[in-house]
């Protein structure tokens, strides 16, 4: 593929220089920045400090912790890595259960798995997206160790009960904010409000490493010891271990590119809002057109997506990339009804009918801190003509 670098012209979240891959449409439904600071602190990490471990890593370890408002952060090669890597820091065993959403990318619950653990599902809120604090309570049984709320397409779970559900059961949370980078509840940064929190810097998140990363944030000091050594092949020492690890570190140049982005991120977060906000207003009223959740007092989304739902989703996303405009289907397969979870665990349509109907209809919309008000508008625009067709 070709790569151009452009300046996008009258971008809401102020003007960038991006390097853009052309993929034949003309409004993407994200499009990463990799701008001139970051390629100059790639080649100095590359060039002056060891490629793995490097001090970039242990800079941008301080510096996401700081942000996010922990004591510790531990990076690691990826953010389903961060999620196995922490539930097995906290001594998940084989036999113990850990709750979460049917709703999301299927590494939520995969990484439960690959720690030893056996996944349980509670279906999601009757309104929105993410999992129902009061259908996660009635799944907890003796052997439930942990809870994992994802803050899914960066819209803060309700975490206030989950706390409090948390606490009375002697339970941990174990938050899953891979998709929330910089979202508040509260007032306090999701990642900092349970036991452990975890993040992913793939390529398509509100800030990269400019390839696959991620970190878990805590502040429990021996939680996070025990992380480090599980992400760098269990060692004690160079050559002892304590446990049995994996290589999942963090290459340094990503950290030296993670670091720049992250000076930018609540710039980009606030572009991103701008942008929700106008397509709510664009929106508004439309017929059949469900839009996300507004926020409250205690909750700030960072809007890693901006999802719509509608009972004709197949026809809306088939009229916008006959027009040039990228959309996707964040997620048309529950997790439950994958293949493995149907073979190994027994799930069937019908066990969380939320979810199910949610898979059918959600669609998201472009959006990233370049796009331009005109190319809202356009979007908005073919969304209204598919709403107005009926």
């Amino acid at each position: 593929m070709s790569r151009e670098t452009v300046l996008t012209a009258n971008p809401i979240g102020g003007a960038e220089t991006v390097p853009q891959v052309k993929h034949g449409f003309k409004i993407p439904l994200m499009r990463p920045v990799v701008d001139e600071e970051m390629l100059q602190a790639a080649l100095f990490a590359l060039q002056n400090e060891k490629l793995v471990m490097g001090e970039s890593v242990y800079k941008f370890e301080e510096e996401f912790a700081r942000y996010c408002g922990t004591r510790y952060a531990v990076s690691t090669a990826s953010g389903t890595a961060a999620l196995q890597i922490a539930l097995q820091s906290m001594g998940i065993e084989q036999r113990d259960e850990v709750v979460t959403t049917p709703f999301s990318f299927f590494a939520t619950s995969n990484a439960v798995i690959h720690a030893g653990a056996q996944p349980r599902f509670a279906d999601v809120e009757n309104e929105g997206f993410n999992i129902d604090p009061a259908k996660v309570e009635t799944k907890l049984t003796a052997m439930t160790r942990a809870i994992i709320p994802v803050h899914l397409y960066g819209q803060p779970s309700r975490m206030e009960e989950f706390r409090d559900l948390a606490e009375d059961k002697g339970i941990s949370i174990v938050e899953d904010a891979c998709q929330a980078h910089g979202a508040e509840y509260d007032g306090k940064r999701v990642g900092s409000l349970g036991r452990v929190g975890c993040f992913s810097f793939y390529t398509s998140k509100n800030m990269t490493v400019c390839g696959d990363g991620g970190m878990i944030v805590t502040n429990d000091e021996e939680l996070a010891d025990s992380a480090r050594s599980y992400r760098d092949c269990g060692r004690a020492s160079k050559y002892t271990m304590s446990r049995i690890g994996y290589t999942s570190r963090l290459n340094t140049v990503n950290a030296a590119i993670g670091r720049v982005q992250l000076r930018k991120l609540d710039n980009w977060n606030n572009a991103r809002r701008r942008i929700a906000n106008l397509y709510r207003r664009e929106l508004e009223g439309a017929p059949g057109i469900e839009l996300p959740p507004l926020e409250t007092p205690k909750e700030t989304s960072v809007y890693h997506l901006f999802v719509v739902r509608s009972q004709r989703r197949d026809q809306l996303a088939k009229h916008l990339e006959t027009n040039g405009v990228e959309a996707a289907i964040h997620y048309p397969v529950p997790i439950h009804l994958q293949t493995s979870y149907r073979t190994n665990f027994g799930y069937s349509e019908g066990s969380f009918p939320i979810a199910e109907r949610l898979a059918g209809q959600v669609l998201s919309l472009p959006i990233h801190p370049a796009i331009t008000e005109e190319e809202v508008r356009t979007v908005s625009r073919l969304v209204r003509e598919t709403a107005n067709s009926e």
